[in-house]
């Protein structure tokens, strides 16, 4: 068994059998425990999970979304990515112009009606499409506000500055890998009110230790069937372009969560999912002729050798 899906199909166990039942901002109620930490070896491979299939591209495309400094979904619907469309929707139909039927409550009421659910999603695919043609709509209810890519690129200090904090850190590896400020934070409380999420994974940091970097990201809050596969690979994804372009090897990815937790609308996923035999992890190749993380595409990132069982559905909670 590779050890990236044992440490994560462990996790989902000790959930089932040790977590508490919650209730949370989405009012779907979760199975949650506080305080847990995996550690992934990158050397083994890249850790995208087999006992389901995880999209690499949507996983690519949302990390590059990141590093481009993006905050509209413009970018994202372009590239046929929908992970983060229910958030931009919210905002238009909570919205004064929004006066198409009542949304209220999509997310759940999607799921147990189905009359509603198709006009769900008749708005929902004219809210993408005014993201990608019509320029006033998407600047107005196609930006999510100041989230991650925000933050890790021009982040607003005290002093007025704008500090990019990717740079910062690829600089620093190349003139003192040694240093213990290779830190990356995306929780700034003066601007929790202008993101229509706040950061889940809110804050990172790398360490370079016999040609090696590696790298822990911790979350605050952390959906582990649907976002927990994603963030894994992304965290994964992000430490080898970086020591890609510092000219490092990679080393390990640690995962430090807060409250960690599976919806009660995953469990049946969840129990699917265990009853799974892992598989040989893929390896990732970057583009060499690309220098700088800043200039890759999702195509410059090939994976191989991922084969996965199939991909299992489960509803998004808003």
């Amino acid at each position: 068994m590779n050890q990236a899906d044992k440490v994560y199909l462990d996790l989902c166990e000790y959930i089932l059998t040790h977590g508490t039942k919650k209730e949370d901002r989405t009012g779907t109620g979760t199975i949650s425990i506080f305080g847990h930490q995996l550690r992934f070896n990158l050397q083994e491979g890249f850790p995208l999970l087999t006992t389901k299939r995880v999209p690499f591209r949507l996983v690519a495309t949302e990390l590059l979304w990141f590093l481009k400094g993006d905050t509209n979904l413009r970018y994202l619907l372009e590239n046929n990515n929908h992970i983060w469309d229910e958030w931009g929707f919210q905002k238009w139909v909570e919205s004064k112009e929004y006066q198409g039927p009542d949304m209220t409550n999509f997310g759940l009421r999607s799921q147990s009606d189905d009359e509603f659910n198709k006009v769900y999603q008749e708005q929902l695919k004219l809210y993408q499409e005014k993201v990608v043609t019509d320029d006033d709509f998407a600047k107005e209810y196609g930006d999510l506000g100041n989230v991650y890519g925000k933050q890790w690129r021009s982040w607003e200090g005290a002093d007025g500055q704008v500090y990019d904090q990717i740079q910062y850190i690829i600089d620093e590896i190349k003139r003192n890998p040694d240093s213990r400020r290779l830190l990356c934070n995306a929780w700034s409380a003066s601007e929790l009110e202008n993101q229509q999420l706040p950061p889940c994974h809110y804050a990172f940091q790398f360490y370079v230790n016999d040609g090696k970097l590696s790298c822990m990201f911790n979350m605050r809050s952390n959906d582990v069937f649907l976002g927990l596969p994603f963030n894994i690979a992304s965290y994964a994804l992000l430490t080898h372009l970086i020591a890609h372009e510092c000219s490092l090897d990679v080393g390990e990815l640690i995962y430090t969560g807060a409250d960690v937790h599976i919806y009660s609308n995953h469990v049946k996923q969840i129990q699917t999912q265990l009853e799974r035999e892992p598989r040989v992890l893929p390896t990732i190749k970057l583009n060499p002729e690309k220098e700088s993380i800043f200039e890759f595409e999702w195509r410059d990132l090939e994976l191989v050798g991922y084969d996965p069982h199939p991909a299992i559905k489960a509803p998004v909670a808003v």
